[in-house]
């Protein structure tokens, strides 16, 4: 659990950033680094979908 608190942390330092850097605004930064992580996470479910369904049922590169 606290891995997955200090990514969340992490995340959404790098998303304020990156918003603030683009729009020098706080609130608008605060909103898109909250909103982006939900929206990350839907787009996450559907790309794992798409990978099983498509084949790739191992996560583990073979060499």
């Amino acid at each position: 659990m606290t891995k997955t608190l200090t990514f969340a942390a992490c995340h959404f330092t790098v998303a304020f950033s990156v918003a603030y850097l683009l729009t020098g605004d706080i609130g608008v930064s605060s909103i898109l680094a909250l909103i982006e992580p939900a929206c990350n996470t839907v787009a996450y479910y559907f790309h794992e979908r798409a990978w099983l369904h498509f084949g790739h049922h191992d996560t583990v590169a073979t060499h």
